[in-house]
Formats: structure tokens, sequence, C-alpha cells
């Protein structure tokens, strides 16, 4: 069966927590509904655009086709549970299978996103806490988020108290939580990455080499579709109205899913593909292909590859010696990415998008570039804290960052990051010189993937 397993969900995960079971219930039912029917069709039209985008309609069409003919009609199904807030959870009985149905719907009240997958029915070995040579009130927050995730996970674990960071490196082996040293371990860091495209763009402003307001449309030889413009400055605050991936991006390579996304591909799309959502800098649609685009423009406009500006403007001035935009011939410095049962997955390599989530990185690394961010003479790190758009009554937006309040009231700049095997989270509070990062080999396309942003907001507390 597992050849219809499917997933979808996006690079970005969010530490908000959805409650409304209720909702889920009714689009589930409404999911069972149409499917049992064999309205196919209704079940796309249940899609929220990105979802939409990413399994067009004869795709969706034969996927659940082949469920249909391998397993039946649906005859019961059961609530498991709310998985940290990212999907709802179903044991689903077919006539022919069982599967567990995990989907995660929308404020507008679609479907944006999809597991199917063959059901297991969970028999966990309890965790034995054996962080003895942590604080207590450390390992008790770490074991408490952590002591779900499947064997082989490993935390690399940054606390900075003001400006001082003290690691912490946690690995699942033999159904033991233990302490391994791993803050020069590499990890992907997935969207992080857009934290360092933007600041790439506000180096680039602070030496007058271009404006956040400039167009990217002259750094390309042809018209946009519908004559549409982008900024440098909408790209980086997600308002361009671009959508989350490229309507030519192939996602059914799910195990490397930007690695054959380059050039052409982005110059096709612009050309004939693209459409916008709203005008520009009028409301904030997050988007991995925004972010990729801005880093590209970046490299054209300085006739130079977006790596070599990562290069020239971030790792070396900030000494990241230890930060790459490939996984290539790093043998046992890089950490295993896995999957929701603790199975190696292959490492993602990007090409015209890296500026959207191809970083990899170590936490004694990040922790250079978060120190970086407490000094208020830096005025490229100043501008992208520095709100440029606000997102709700809670979240602003500045350049990269997004700026939120902590639970004791504390002004603070957040990313996190997910990939197919990798989740992390940066959160720091700049005026206290504190905050936490953490990179996990917990995949973030795992519901689980929630719980690194609920740590590193817990372990927030213990130095505020």
């Amino acid at each position: 069966m597992k050849k219809f397993a499917f997933i979808l969900f996006a690079l970005l995960s969010t530490f908000y927590v959805f409650s409304q079971e209720e909702k889920y219930a009714i689009g589930f039912e409404q999911f069972k509904n149409h499917y049992n029917s064999n309205d196919f069709q209704a079940i796309f039209d249940l899609f929220s655009e990105d979802m939409q985008n990413a399994l067009p309609l004869a795709n969706a069409l034969q996927f659940f086709g082949g469920i249909e003919q391998q397993a039946g009609k649906i005859t019961s199904y059961e609530f498991q549970e709310m998985k940290y807030g990212n999907a709802a959870s179903y044991k689903t009985t077919f006539e022919k299978a069982v599967f567990e149905i995990q989907i995660s719907i929308d404020s507008k009240t679609k479907i944006s996103g999809l597991l199917v997958k063959p059901f297991v029915a969970t028999s966990k070995s309890l965790l034995v806490n054996e962080l003895s040579t942590f604080p207590q009130d450390i390992a008790t927050i770490i074991f408490k988020n952590a002591k779900n995730f499947p064997k082989n996970t490993q935390l690399s674990i940054a606390v900075i108290d003001n400006g001082t960071a003290t690691y912490y490196g946690v690995q699942i082996e033999n159904n033991k939580l233990i302490s391994v040293e791993n803050k020069d371990k590499i990890f992907e860091i997935g969207s992080l990455t857009k934290v360092f495209t933007a600041t790439v763009l506000a180096q680039l402003v602070t030496e007058g080499k271009i404006r956040l307001t400039d167009k990217i449309n002259p750094l390309y030889p042809f018209l946009f579709k519908n004559n549409a413009s982008l900024s440098f400055e909408n790209l980086a605050n997600h308002t361009s109205g671009l959508p989350r991936l490229p309507t030519n991006l192939e996602v059914s390579d799910a195990e490397n899913p930007y690695k054959n996304y380059g050039a052409k591909e982005i110059d096709t799309y612009l050309a004939n593909q693209m459409t916008l959502a709203t005008a520009e800098n009028k409301a904030y649609e997050y988007s991995n292909l925004g972010a990729g685009l801005l880093g590209h423009s970046l490299g054209l406009s300085q006739q130079t590859s977006f790596d070599q500006l990562l290069s020239k403007i971030i790792f070396k001035p900030y000494k990241m010696n230890r930060s790459f935009t490939s996984s290539k011939n790093m043998e046992s410095q890089l950490v295993k990415g896995l999957d929701a049962d603790g199975e190696v997955v292959s490492n993602w390599d990007f090409d015209v998008l890296l500026g959207g989530g191809g970083i990899l990185s170590t936490v004694s690394d990040l922790v250079l570039f978060a120190n970086a961010q407490f000094d208020p003479n830096n005025k490229a790190l100043s501008r992208t804290q520095s709100p440029t758009f606000i997102i709700n009554n809670s979240m602003k937006i500045g350049l990269g960052w997004h700026l939120l309040k902590s639970k004791k009231g504390n002004d603070v700049i957040w990313h996190n990051g997910a990939t197919a095997g990798y989740s992390s989270s940066m959160v720091l509070d700049v005026k206290n010189k504190n905050g936490i990062v953490i990179l996990s080999n917990v995949s973030g396309l795992s519901s689980q993937n929630a719980l690194i942003d609920q740590l590193a907001f817990a372990l927030l507390q213990t130095v505020e």
C-alpha cells in the first residue's frame, strides 16, 4: 500500500495551534462522502490553491482512483488525535485496507495538506530520560517535546542568555534520550534560509547597490506575464502575491523536488505562467517561490550566482565556516535526515530556488549569526528586523524575519524551516540578547515538526 502514500506539506511550518476539531470533522466527512461517490473532482475543489497547484486535477483523479481500486470505499473512520496542531489524524477503514489519513484545513476551510498511509497501531516503548547532566528545567522541557520523536532523532540546541550560548545536543538511541556533542554537526535549515536571503538584500541596500523598491523586471530579458512587476521588498516580505510554489515545479519527486528546477524553468514561469493572488504590497502570502526568486534576482543584479553572494556577504564576514549550499562530500559531518518513521531520506538539492530553503549549517554557526543580530550598529541586520508589513494583530514581518511577542511579552524575531528530513527554529530577543536556535533531523513532512517551534518558545522562557 505504500505506493499510495502521498504527502503535501509546505516548507514553512508555524507554531500556531489549530483547536477547531469540529472544523476538521466536517471537512473529513465531506472528503469521505465525495470519495465514496467517486466524485474526485469535488475533492479537488476542496483543495486550497497551493494544493491544487501541487496536485493538479489529472494527478488528483489518478491518485484517488488508484486508492479506490486498491482499497475500495471508506466504511468507517475514527478520529485519533490532533497532530500537534498541524493536522487531524483519522484511522480510516476501507473495504480492503486500513489507512491513516491526516488532513489539514486552512482558515478558508480548504484542504491545505493531505497524507494517506497504511495505518500502524502505535505501541511505542517508553523513552527513558538520561539527560542528567543538563539543568533540570532544560532537560524536562526537551524531554517533554522530544519523547515521541522516532529512533535516531537528533536535536542540536543553543540557548543564548545575554549573548552567551550554551549548547545541548540530544539523540534518541535504544529507547533512551541521551546527550551527544553535535553543535558542529551539519543539518539542512530549510526555510530559515529565507532570513539569510533577505540579509543579502539588506546588505546590498545598505551599500547603495540596489533599493528595496527597485523592480526585478529589468534583470530579465523578457516581459513578465500580464506585465506584472515585482520588487525586491515584496519578495522579501511575502507581499508579492506569488503562490507558495511555481506551477511548473514537478513535486512528484518528493525525494528531491527542487533539484531540477533551474533558470530555464523559472524564466518560463515568469513569462508564461505567473499569476499574482493580490496586487503587490496588499496582502501577506507566504511564498517559497518568492524567496527563491529573490535570491536568484540578487545574483543577477550583481552579475554572480546567489551562492557566491551568500559566501561573500554572509558566511565569510560572520565566520560561518561550516555553512554550505550543498550536502555533497560532507560524510560524517552531516546528520542524516529522517522521515516520520525514523528512516533515512534523501537530502534536498536546490538550483534556482536556493534562496527559499537551500542552506545547510550548524548550531554553532547560527549562534554567530544570532549574536550579530544583537549589534545595533549592524545596519543591514537592523534593517531586516524593522517591520515592513503588518500581517495580523500579533505578527509583523521585516525582511525575512517575522516579528512577534513572546509569551512573556518581549519583542522577538523568528523564523523556522522544514525539509523532508529536517526541521529548524530560531527565535531571538534582540533587546535582551537572548534566543534559541534548534536544528534537528525531525522530518518537516511529519506532523511532529511543529514541536520544534514549541520547544524553541518553551526554552526561550528559561532565559527571559
